[in-house]
């Protein structure tokens, strides 16, 4: 099969959805690789290493797109800056397409991957089972997204970090408060350890708390009523009364913080408020929100996506796509993820996709001219927005 790498043309994605090192992972089952020239070039990765790799560097995207079987993706598709084209109508029809979809918000996206007949598989639907670790891009990215908060958070923090005893007198650690305690918070409460501050973790769920304490973090508890998680590992919705016994919870420890990096997500939907304004109010001047859900419509009442703004004297930042600024372990995990799931799909010797296989049933959302995804469906069909 012909495999394409387009470069992306999502604004600041620095990102590419296959590494030179990785190559080898197609070309040793025959396949053909074609990169986009300058696809990997904002992830400091050149053409020649593409080439050295055993690729094909091609110069025209519309090239690219037509000559691929499989188009491999870090962002949705979009309409091309350069071609003034929609990137999937310049698929070949029936063609495959893996990377991220954001149905939610990519309403259009979705109806032409139908109407072309591709089938689309997305990165973030790959369910989260053992057997799909080595493909879980959602964790990857989420990884790289704990750690640089944490260093956003001490770059414009007035303040250090650790504990310093000098003989200009003492210098009291930074208070750093992690709202959820999955991979990103997990990451970011191991970051901010190492920087020697000072770390609480919240989380409604109880079973992580040994997760939060191994790594030196005081897990900050709550009265447990509600479950709280789905079967596939990930957050349910919440009542309101129980978002209210948290924002209490929650807002208890405020006035002695001064870093609170929020990441509490769910599936599908717009992230739950955890900070509102009048809890915005209670923390010290000078501190400091990092809400790595703003994209979802941010866990800070005040957040603004892509935007470090300021109010009552805190400054809040909006943070969106923080792997982008890392591209190059970014591009590493996730090159890494997609080429595990490619191996998964083309496994049989004929190339057949097995769509009885609950990965590959999973993370598929369009095939033969419909939505076989059921969430996805759904978005669609009540409108979701463009």
């Amino acid at each position: 099969m012909k495999i394409g790498i387009p470069k992306e043309i999502h604004a600041g994605e620095t990102r590419v959805a296959v590494i030179p090192q990785m190559i080898s992972t197609f070309t040793k089952s025959q396949h053909e690789v074609f990169v986009e020239a300058g696809a990997g070039a904002g992830a400091s990765f050149s053409d020649e290493e593409y080439e050295k790799g055993g690729a094909t560097i091609i110069p025209n995207p519309a090239d690219l797109y037509n000559t691929a079987d499989i188009l491999v993706k870090v962002q949705p598709p979009a309409m091309h800056p350069v071609t003034k084209t929609h990137e999937v109508l310049m698929m070949r029809e029936g063609a495959v397409l893996i990377g991220y979809l954001a149905p939610s918000t990519n309403r259009e996206a979705i109806e032409k991957l139908v109407e072309r007949k591709i089938i689309a598989f997305a990165m973030e639907f790959i369910p989260r089972i053992t057997r799909a670790q080595s493909m879980d891009a959602l964790s990857s990215m989420a990884t790289i997204a704990g750690y640089k908060a944490v260093l956003i958070a001490a770059n414009n923090l007035p303040k250090i970090f650790p504990l310093l005893m000098t003989a200009a007198g003492s210098i009291p650690a930074a208070n750093v408060l992690v709202l959820g305690a999955g991979v990103a918070g997990l990451q970011a409460i191991a970051t901010a350890k190492r920087l020697g501050a000072k770390v609480q973790a919240f989380d409604p769920r109880p079973a992580v708390k040994e997760q939060v304490e191994s790594l030196g973090a005081k897990f900050v508890e709550m009265e447990q009523l509600e479950d709280v998680e789905t079967e596939g590992g990930y957050a349910k919705e919440q009542s309101d009364e129980f978002l209210r016994r948290e924002q209490q919870v929650i807002g208890e420890r405020l006035p002695r913080m001064d870093v609170v990096i929020t990441t509490a997500q769910i599936f599908g939907k717009r992230a739950p408020i955890l900070i509102t304004e009048d809890m915005v109010q209670l923390m010290p001047k000078g501190s400091i929100i990092i809400d790595l859900a703003a994209e979802q419509g941010g866990n800070c009442e005040l957040t603004e996506a892509g935007k470090m703004t300021e109010k009552y004297g805190v400054r809040i930042y909006g943070a969106v796509n923080l792997p982008a600024q890392v591209p190059v372990h970014a591009s590493q995990m996730y090159s890494k993820n997609v080429t595990n799931l490619f191996k998964h799909l083309y496994q049989a010797e004929d190339g057949a996709l097995d769509f009885e296989d609950e990965i590959t049933k999973g993370a598929c959302i369009t095939r033969n001219g419909e939505i076989v995804n059921e969430i996805v469906k759904n978005i669609i069909q009540t409108g979701g927005s463009q």
